[in-house]
């Protein structure tokens, strides 16, 4: 039995690295500024001790390994103790690499969007195909009610993370996972705390795939030069996938249902598979499209594809349907960044034809609370009738200058400009307060945070309930 401890262990990967750990049989605890579901219940659920807030006493009785997780800076009382004191010390990837990927086919799922959403779906087709794969997944797959298994077959499907390691080591998670296959689905600009621009981004990802051996895959999807640029230069063989007519794998005949959709796949021009699914939106027939074929890839069937796919459930916090209250639908997802924003919404019209559709975003991630992005998250909201934006979140360790930050009443001012009714308020209380008078039955409630929300997702539904 080996004790350790976790560093802010309430990150998607932190958690599902602390259950992988007590799967193993190693005694976890660890700590946090906050914890705030799905991963405090889901660290519960597993009888993870999870301390509150970051305190030197954390760590007494001292563990036999620290984990730093990769938001954790000088300053923490807790990293500062295990400075002070040598307690030994790793990060999430590291440890993952040796005490879990060693001796499998590590198959790692990367891109600036949808790689959760993907890995779930390739680690949902192994599972239902039999194959036992062992998987870690950035949020929880509501297949498997889980963000990771530990299992005893010859796969291990990862979420590959562009973002840093952990303070001592600013590479991208992924360059530690040492791939055999790799699925791409986007480069774009992102991180911009850690990338200073995006030859910086593309860089990482060629990084990746240069990792693969001549024996491997990779499987990119042909929709943006971004990706072309970064796989032009794999050992391995590229298949691409996508809308194109020359696709590796093409994607035709997509139809989008009120519960469904469905669509074909043809493999190098001939006929591969029909699917279907539950999901809504063309990035998730690219994502599914993404999975199926590195599937293939490992044996897997088209029949079994098709089966596993049908059962697909999504992931939590993706176009997740958090309540349905008078009438009024409230969808929880993670997007944060204006190409996501755009694609959950455009989902959300073609799966709500006809209502009226309301976007609640939170500018919390690190390059959205910039102004790097004001025109393209202009755009992407647009797509909503109403729009609210919360007040640029705050960090106690912000060095923004004002200049750097997102305008929001600039952003506000031109939805308005365009006929789109759009409003700022400071929190999530804020905003219930303000919408709940102006909902009506038929309208559907996009909730777009990578983060808490100040608890909206609960204090939302529980207001259009208190309504007479």
């Amino acid at each position: 039995m080996k004790s350790v401890h976790l560093i802010g262990i309430c990150g998607t990967a932190m958690a599902s690295l602390a259950g992988m750990l007590k799967a193993r049989g190693w005694e976890v605890r660890g700590s946090d500024a906050a914890a705030y579901p799905p991963m405090s219940t889901f660290l519960a659920s597993l009888g993870v001790q999870v301390m509150q807030p970051f305190a030197e006493h954390n760590l007494e009785p001292a563990p036999d390994l620290v984990v730093v997780g990769n938001a954790i800076s000088r300053g923490n009382p807790e990293l500062e103790y295990v400075l002070d004191h040598r307690l030994p010390m790793t990060s999430m990837p590291e440890l993952t690499h040796k005490e879990f990927l060693t001796g499998k086919h590590s198959l790692v799922i990367a891109g600036t969007h949808g790689k959760t959403t993907t890995t779930s779906m390739t680690s949902w087709i192994f599972a239902a195909a039999g194959r036992r794969p062992s998987f870690l997944i950035g949020g929880i797959a509501e297949n498997f009610g889980s963000s990771f298994a530990v299992s005893d077959g010859p796969e291990f499907v990862i979420e590959g993370d562009e973002y840093d390691t952990a303070f001592f080591d600013k590479g991208p998670k992924f360059l530690h996972y040492f791939p055999d296959a790799v699925i791409l689905t986007a480069v774009e600009f992102d991180h911009a705390d850690i990338y200073r621009d995006l030859e910086a981004v593309k860089f990482a990802f060629k990084r990746l795939v240069n990792l693969v051996p001549r024996r491997g895959r990779v499987i990119a999807w042909d929709g943006h030069e971004n990706v072309t640029e970064c796989v032009a230069k794999a050992f391995c063989p590229v298949e691409r996938y996508g809308f194109r007519e020359d696709s590796f794998w093409r994607i035709v005949n997509v139809q989008y249902e009120s519960t469904r959709t469905l669509w074909t796949v043809l493999r190098e021009g001939k006929h591969f598979a029909d699917f279907a699914f539950p999901l809504a939106g063309e990035y998730n027939v690219l994502n599914a499209t993404a999975a199926a074929a590195l599937a293939f890839s490992y044996g897997i069937t088209p029949r079994e594809i098709a089966a596993a796919l049908s059962g697909f459930k999504s992931v939590k916090r993706r176009l997740e349907v958090r309540a349905e209250v008078k009438g009024v639908t409230i969808i929880d997802d993670f997007a944060h960044h204006p190409t996501a924003i755009a694609a959950t919404l455009t989902a959300l019209r073609a799966r709500y034809a006809g209502r009226r559709l309301w976007a609640v975003f939170e500018p919390r991630s690190n390059t959205m609370r910039r102004n790097v992005f004001h025109g393209e998250l202009v755009e992407a909201l647009a797509k909503a009738n109403r729009v609210v934006l919360a007040s640029v979140f705050f960090k106690t360790t912000d060095a923004l200058r004002e200049d750097e930050r997102l305008d929001v009443s600039r952003v506000l001012a031109e939805l308005n400009a365009r006929g789109i009714a759009a409003e700022e308020h400071k929190d999530a209380a804020a905003i219930v307060s303000a919408i709940v008078p102006q909902l009506r039955a038929g309208d559907v409630v996009a909730i777009l945070s990578n983060g808490g929300f100040g608890g909206i997702y609960e204090k939302l539904p529980a207001a259009l309930e208190a309504l007479p």
